[in-house]
């Protein structure tokens, strides 16, 4: 072997030749050094400068009709509720007991609890692909289970709807981590904002759907309904179950649509893989399946419970964390106490005793269509259009003021006000809502920490959210009839108005986040990212190589053909060298070779073996003692 220099970028070897075949030798080796931050920057650069197309739309309309399937499913239940009171509780002012009326609208609430919060951690687990399109499932599977409960002596109708509305919040809360996240990690910086926000918006529409189709099934059952009060019993079966159709449309999609590029790099450690899939992502617009082997695998910084511990101990990162839950907490509280008693606030406001059932319900929806159609939906779309000029944290603070200021009004003069003024009020509620708080605080979580916890701590802002959401059900239902039906309200409405006001104040808390890279919004230094290993992957074998204490180890893909012993680089015990492949293994001394010579290092990387060279995929078993080279330059 010929001796070589520090800063020589080749190493020469002696020819290995096939005694048995007059085969030209062995290619040289050649050093190269991958430079895997430098490549992944380029790509983050491409991700995030890369111009609005078709692929960004695509991500916004696979996220976005999963939303509008969880919002149609939730906020239904406002319309089904009072359809269970009419048709089951005449006994009682057509009303569900406080109870069961609780159950019912907390139920898919906490199952969305626990579905953010596990889906959050195991999308940085295994990654956002694998999971999304399961939440779907779920949903479509609980909303047929809640279409075909039923009464018998052994099973409460009730007791099952409730068991099948907890189970689709699962699928609801897992959707709102993954697809945050995956819209956010696939936006360029100048329209991230409004990727997010047009994707939170479809729970407008779906808000706005579930109030025209529960109007369009109690006109088409009009006549039955007037016959006989149990019909009813047909319109809320037929409201929940048409939930599923969209559902359905958009899980194909989902299945289809590619792993997060950042994920990829960041997380897997596979920067030439999510450089690759970036490309395919945008000339295809879909998953393609990736043939290509990449040869370096870098070691990142992964989503243990260590490394959480450690990132969040910074107070910085810790404080953002409290400050996105909080006003996520304050304002569900407000959002969903309101939100999902639309038809309890409409009955008091306007009270509907002489109504027939049918004409009761009919004003509910319409009322709940009118104030979608004229607050929610608006204002939903005012934050897609203007939340990457004015900024989220402009919003979001305008937003909590303005709902303060009109819970103050609407709960201070609660009895002054006449009914149009009341429903003016609480429209501009319901618009400065969306746009403002309601939209921002799902933004917020998805922009603000890195790729290895997005997930996980969008989980947890939500999860906050949706306690606030349980708590308010709880207390709104529980404290409504305080000194008699609905006297209460005034005084509900006060409360919600000191929620908003302290959102207001935690909101100067989070940084804005306009314009900014998801890295640099991370707060992590990103020069050097990859710093510690690198797994090199040649052929048929991985080899590990930790840079920092200069060990190594071979990790081979085994198989009935190719059998090998892998060592760890603290055990005694010898590799056994490969029988036939190309492969690495320890000589007596302890040092690891491969049969090109080579002893490992992240630098050097074989040459592809010449297509005429004969058996090129083997090494003649003569030559299973390793021939020792030098390293031209040692690992840093």
């Amino acid at each position: 072997m010929a001796n070589q220099t520090s800063s020589s970028h080749e190493i020469s070897i002696k020819s290995l030749k096939d005694p048995t075949s007059n085969a030209p030798p062995l290619p040289m080796l050649k050093e190269r050094k991958p430079d895997l931050n430098d490549k992944r920057k380029a790509t983050l650069e491409r991700l995030d400068n890369e111009k609005f197309g078709w692929f960004h739309v695509r991500v916004c309309l696979i996220a976005g009709i999963g939303f509008f399937t969880c919002a149609y499913d939730v906020f239904a239940i406002n319309m089904v509720s009072a359809m269970l009171g009419y048709a089951y509780f005449s006994d009682n002012n057509n009303s569900v007991p406080n109870d069961l009326d609780v159950g019912l609208k907390t139920a898919a609430t906490i199952g969305t609890l626990v579905g953010q919060i596990v889906f959050g951690v195991y999308a940085d687990k295994l990654g956002r692909k694998r999971l999304y399109g399961i939440e779907l499932l779920i949903v479509i599977v609980s909303t047929a289970g809640s279409t075909l409960v039923a009464q018998s002596f052994a099973v409460s109708l009730f007791n099952s709807f409730i068991f099948w509305r907890v189970i689709l919040g699962i699928g609801i809360g897992g959707d709102y981590p993954i697809s945050a996240v995956f819209t956010s990690e696939f936006s360029n910086i100048s329209t991230r904002g409004a990727m997010i926000a047009a994707v939170f918006a479809m729970q407008g529409f779906g808000i706005l759907f579930a109030a025209l189709v529960s109007l369009l099934a109690l006109m088409a059952m009009k006549p039955s309904i007037e016959k006989d009060i149990l019909y009813l019993d047909y319109v809320w079966r037929i409201v929940l179950g048409i939930g599923i159709i969209p559902a359905v449309m958009g899980l194909y999609f989902r299945i289809t649509i590619p792993e997060s590029p950042r994920w990829t790099m960041d997380v897997q450690g596979n920067v030439e893989k999510g450089d690759r899939d970036v490309s395919n992502a945008f000339y295809y617009g879909y998953h393609v399946k990736d043939k290509e082997e990449s040869k370096y695998i870098a070691s990142t910084p992964k989503p243990t419970w260590k490394n959480f511990c450690n990132y969040f101990s910074i107070s910085e990162n810790f404080k953002v964390l409290v400050a996105t839950s909080i006003t996520w907490f304050v304002l569900d509280v407000a959002f969903y106490g309101i939100g999902l008693n639309h038809s309890i606030i409409y009955t008091a406001v306007n009270g509907n005793s002489d109504q027939s059932p049918y004409e009761a319900l009919r004003g509910i929806a319409i009322g709940n269509a009118f104030s979608t159609l004229i607050g929610s939906v608006p204002g939903y779309w005012c934050s897609v259009f203007l939340i990457d000029r004015l900024g989220r944290k402009f919003i979001q603070l305008m937003g909590f003021a303005m709902l303060t200021l009109c819970y103050i009004v609407l709960g201070f003069a609660y009895q002054a006000i006449n009914n149009t003024l009341f429903s003016i009020l609480f429209t501009a509620s319901m618009f400065f809502q969306n746009f403002g708080p309601n939209t921002t605080t799902f933004i917020f979580p998805a922009e603000l920490f890195p790729t290895r916890f997005r997930a996980t701590c969008h989980g947890i802002a939500a999860a906050s959210g949706k306690l606030g959401a349980i708590i308010a059900q709880i207390g709104f239902l529980q404290m409504k009839d305080i000194g008699g039906p609905n006297k209460f309200m005034d005084h509900l409405l006060q409360i919600c108005a000191f929620f908003t006001l302290t959102g207001f104040f935690f909101t100067f808390l989070i940084p804005e986040t306009k314009r900014k890279s998801l890295e640099e919004n991370s707060n992590e230094e990103q020069s050097g990212f990859i710093k510690s290993k690198y797994l090199f992957q040649s052929m048929d074998t991985k080899i590990v190589i930790n840079t920092s204490l200069k060990t190594y180890c071979s990790s081979p893909i085994s198989s009935s053909s190719h059998p090998h012993t892998p060592r760890s680089p603290t055990s005694d015990m010898p590799l056994r060298p490969p029988t036939s492949k190309v492969g690495n293994y320890y000589n007596n001394n302890g040092a690891m070779y491969n049969n090109f010579g080579n002893r490992s290092s992240p630098e050097v990387i074989p040459n592809d073996l010449p297509a005429d060279y004969p058996n090129a995929s083997r090494i003649p078993p003569s030559y299973h003692s390793p021939v020792k080279v030098k390293f031209s330059e040692q690992p840093q």
